[in-house]
């Protein structure tokens, strides 16, 4: 009888080879981690490269991602964050600037760049680098998430000890209109311990960034991120989060422009009493194609997740989410929540939405829910009527309408200063 071997995903415009041809392996490392490079490029090669008929792909098309040609277009340099008093850790179309960059040291902080991490014998990074990426695999492949472990030579290493005082910045620099980078950061918060990380700028023409974060038991970590002004950028992110005993996990993102951009977050709950929330908003028009992928795993007692998507379309554009929380057996007490919600700004958008619960334990609080709309007519005749301009009274209804992704900010500073930006892209657009 003949044996049937397991065969590689059918073949589409994309393949491994030319993922890895275009992205090639990083330098000569530690011997750790030549292999967990090496076991990233096999799972990359068992799973084929991502094809648009994938379950997870049927809303956005791969290719644009890791095709061939990255588009050339005109810069927009923007650091939301820059007047936060931060540790500032400078990146140029992926490169790692240390001249630009604060002194890689901080009370109750140890920083490093990757390839210090990757090139030592001995390091706690041995311990994460592919550790959560590899985990997260299952049961949906994440192709693209395994090329960034298996290429990736740029990035930041941290691990927090203590309670950090000042958030760490990472500012994103994009010169180069045709640069096409990849970045893996890795993020260990030690128990009890405390820390915040803010994100900003356009990065690249194109740039598929990755964080693999474990937090402690009764760590935490606070998460805001504001993704560049560059309309043509192509981005693909993945965040993989575990998480321990009584520890936090909040994440943010705000997205303004952006021709192709795929945010993945991937949450594995472990030690019991923890909480994860992780929220987004977004606007965009015309060709902006903006993607939410977040697949949150109960596996402890007495855990809640949150999910908030908020996304604000006009003139042809698309927003999609999907979303899921997957309770296992053992997980009783679990109160996950989970809402995703489009406002289209005329009959030309869309908002493609794939919510999903999957429960196999009996003593729990699971919603989901996703809706999809104009403005507020109510709203809108209420403010007229008092009064206030047109314009200036559905800027004030998408500005409440995002209000509730923007509130899961944990710093109140951090929240009106998001708010100032969103504000700032309606008066433009």
């Amino acid at each position: 009888m003949a044996v049937l071997k397991p065969t590689l995903k059918a073949k589409g415009p994309l393949s491994v080879e030319g993922l890895l041809a275009r992205h090639p392996m990083g330098g000569p490392g530690a011997k750790w981690a030549e292999s967990a490079r090496a076991a990233a490029r096999a799972r990359l090669e068992g799973f084929g490269a991502p094809q648009r008929r994938d379950e997870y792909w049927k809303f956005t098309n791969p290719v644009k991602l890791v095709g061939d040609a990255v588009k050339a277009f005109a810069m927009d340099p923007d650091d939301v964050f820059g007047e936060v008093d931060a540790l500032s850790l400078v990146f140029v179309d992926g490169v790692f600037d240390a001249d630009a960059s604060d002194s890689l040291e901080g009370e109750s902080l140890e920083i490093a760049t990757l390839s210090q991490a990757l090139s030592a014998d001995i390091h706690w990074a041995s311990e994460l680098y592919g550790k959560l990426e590899e985990r997260g695999q299952n049961p949906v492949p994440r192709e693209l998430a395994a090329l960034n472990t298996a290429v990736a030579q740029e990035g930041i290493v941290i691990r927090a000890t203590g309670k950090v005082a000042r958030p760490v910045r990472f500012s994103y620099i994009h010169r180069d209109d045709a640069s096409d980078a990849v970045i893996h950061n890795l993020v260990k918060v030690e128990a009890g311990a405390e820390i915040t990380i803010l994100e900003s700028g356009p990065a690249a023409a194109r740039f598929n960034k990755q964080f693999e974060i474990d937090i402690a038991d009764g760590g935490a970590l606070h998460h805001v991120r504001a993704q560049g002004r560059d309309h043509d950028r192509l981005a693909f992110t993945a965040m993989f989060t575990r998480l321990g005993q009584e520890s936090v996990y909040k994440s943010f993102t705000l997205t303004a422009n952006g021709v192709l951009t795929r945010n993945e977050q991937v949450i594995e709950i472990t030690g019991d009493d923890a909480v994860a929330h992780v929220a987004g908003a977004c606007a965009g028009e015309g060709d902006f194609h903006h993607d939410d992928t977040v697949f949150i795993t109960h596996d402890a007692v007495n855990c809640e997740s949150r999910q908030v998507f908020k996304k604000v379309l006009k003139s042809g554009a698309t927003g999609v989410f999907q979303g899921k929380i997957l309770v296992k057996e053992d997980a009783q007490k679990t109160d996950g929540y989970q809402i995703s919600q489009g406002l289209l700004l005329d009959d030309d958008s869309q908002f493609l939405a794939k919510p999903e619960l999957e429960i196999y334990a009996d003593d729990v609080a699971c919603s989901h829910g996703s809706t999809c709309g104009g403005l507020d007519e109510t709203g809108l005749f209420y403010l007229l009527s008092r009064g206030v301009p047109r314009r200036d009274a559905q800027n004030m209804l998408v500005i409440a309408f995002m209000d509730e992704a923007v509130q899961e900010i944990e710093d109140e500073d951090l929240q009106e200063l998001i708010r100032n930006r969103i504000a700032s892209w309606l008066d433009k657009h």
